[in-house]
């Protein structure tokens, strides 16, 4: 085929494939849309430009910047005393070091070929960015549970970025280099089989799929006993993960019998008068954020008490707070996150989130939410303190982890398998599940999934160079890492 006719195939191809999210307000009920089947072959197509095996490892880049100077650049606008804390958290391993230094992986994704079909993307899709939490009618469901880096991108910049955390936790859990890899394969066939499984459905009945952690089914694997073992594990725990367990955790009674937040520097610590009137005009304000319904439920609760704390690994020196709640009585209780939302990762290389999402980091952040997540937190939204934006949702939400340390013997390639199913479903909420389908090819078609193993075991060599460099610049005394009573 002439080059110019290749040329005309792909924009034509590109010109069916679905728009993942329109300014607001644009909707059209007049113009039909192109059949899933006419779609699903428009990918196809999109092979012919970016081929599979273009997605495998390539050369150094010679130009590559210091991973330490871009860690660097992500710490402007933290809070001072907090970074050497992030520093510490992200030197600790390399697995910490990978869920800290999203802005490092989206510089590598940005040079590498995309498929050139769009979805509202996670950003940090890797797996301990995936757990448990419970539904408003108390239901357990497994989901991606972080959103900070949401923004529109390429949808495999998401599935690198899982397989990639898979071969690292891997290796931390001391898998060999055959159950990594066949591990990065179920990541991709559980993707790849999800979204064409998704592609001729419609759009009401994909946004209707959730995974109940008591009933977790997926269509191409089966729940060993041991992978079983460990989600019942972390539901009972993630049971005991509620607004009432929160008590007797963080915080204390006082003298008077009102409740306080009890000091644990540098994680949870007090915060001056002022801080807690900003925090809660802030609250006040979220609550316009929210359907009337849940404005009245809130409307029954007023603030008790509010305390910064330190979260995560990548969200560390960025300002976040809780906030305590009080309903009927002092033992009814609500604790709020308040977190900062700070530019996404992945800003400088895509277009972002059309109007209005892209004027507030806090609505860019809730809006991917409920674009991505089967079923969400009711309480979501966002609001503003002192000119910075921030977004809310309950601290405790029967929330759940499934450990990394999980991720070796039959249980990576079941968790494996289902994440990739999950980045799936998120993406078909948006995203062209036909044409994404039609690009990654048929059971048979294994090339996509032989580029990223090598791919994923490429980039986990990166990630551990990266991390050695890091470790380096503390020993050399060019960065500060603080004791982590995390660690």
């Amino acid at each position: 085929m002439a080059l110019d006719d290749l040329s005309d195939d792909v924009e034509a191809a590109e010109a069916l494939v679905l728009e993942p999210l329109a300014d607001f307000p644009h909707i059209d009920l007049r113009t039909p849309g192109e059949p899933w089947e006419k779609r699903r072959a428009a990918g196809k197509v999109l092979r012919e430009a970016v081929p599979h095996s273009a997605h495998g490892p390539s050369e150094p880049i010679r130009k590559r910047p210091d991973p330490v100077r871009l860690i660097e650049r992500a710490h402007k606008g933290r809070q001072a005393d907090l970074v050497p804390l992030r520093v510490a958290r992200m030197a600790s391993s390399p697995f910490a070091f990978l869920r800290g230094t999203a802005h490092v992986m989206a510089w590598d994704l940005a040079q590498m070929p995309n498929t050139g079909i769009d979805v509202v993307l996670d950003g940090d899709a890797h797996i301990a960015n995936f757990g448990l939490f419970g539904t408003p009618q108390g239901d357990m469901v497994l989901d991606l549970n972080d959103f900070d880096e949401v923004t529109i991108g390429p949808w495999e910049w998401d599935l690198k970025r899982l397989v990639a955390s898979i071969v690292v936790a891997a290796r931390a859990s001391k898998a060999h280099r055959g159950e990594r890899r066949a591990a990065v394969e179920a990541a991709v066939t559980g993707y790849r089989q999800t979204v064409a499984d998704l592609a001729p459905l419609g759009s009401i009945e994909v946004w209707g799929r959730m995974a109940l952690a008591t009933d977790l089914n997926f269509a191409g694997v089966s729940m060993d006993e041991a992978s079983r073992a460990i989600i019942e594990k972390a539901v009972q725990k993630a049971r005991r993960r509620n607004n009432r367990s929160l008590l007797d955790q963080i915080v204390e009674r006082q003298v008077n019998g009102g409740w306080r937040f009890r000091q644990d520097a540098p994680i949870l610590t007090r915060v001056d008068e002022e801080t807690r009137q900003a925090v809660t005009t802030g609250l006040e304000h979220y609550a316009d954020t929210l359907p009337r319904e849940r404005r009245f439920m809130l409307n029954r609760y007023h603030v008790v008490d509010v305390a910064h704390r330190v979260v995560g690994v990548g969200s560390v020196g960025t300002r976040a707070y809780v906030a305590m709640l009080c309903g009927n009585s002092d033992l009814d209780v609500l604790f709020l996150q308040v977190k900062e939302a700070v530019t996404p990762a992945l800003a400088p290389y895509v277009p972002g989130m059309p109007a209005p999402y892209n004027d507030h980091e806090g609505e860019r952040v809730i809006y991917g939410q409920r674009l991505l997540q089967a079923v969400g937190d009711p309480l979501l939204g966002w609001t503003s303190i002192a000119g910075r934006p921030f977004y809310v949702r309950q601290m405790k939400n029967m929330k759940g982890d499934i450990p990394a340390s999980c991720m070796s013997g039959r249980p990576l390639q079941f968790f494996a398998y289902a994440y990739g199913a999950l980045l799936a479903r998120a993406h078909a909420r948006t995203g062209d599940a036909a044409a994404i389908s039609g690009y990654c090819g048929g059971n048979h078609n294994t090339t996509f999934a032989n580029a990223l193993t090598d791919w994923a075991e490429s980039y986990a060599d990166q990630n551990e160079a990266d991390h050695s460099r890091l470790v380096e610049a503390i020993e050399e005394g060019r960065l500060t890492a603080a004791a982590d009573p995390c660690l």
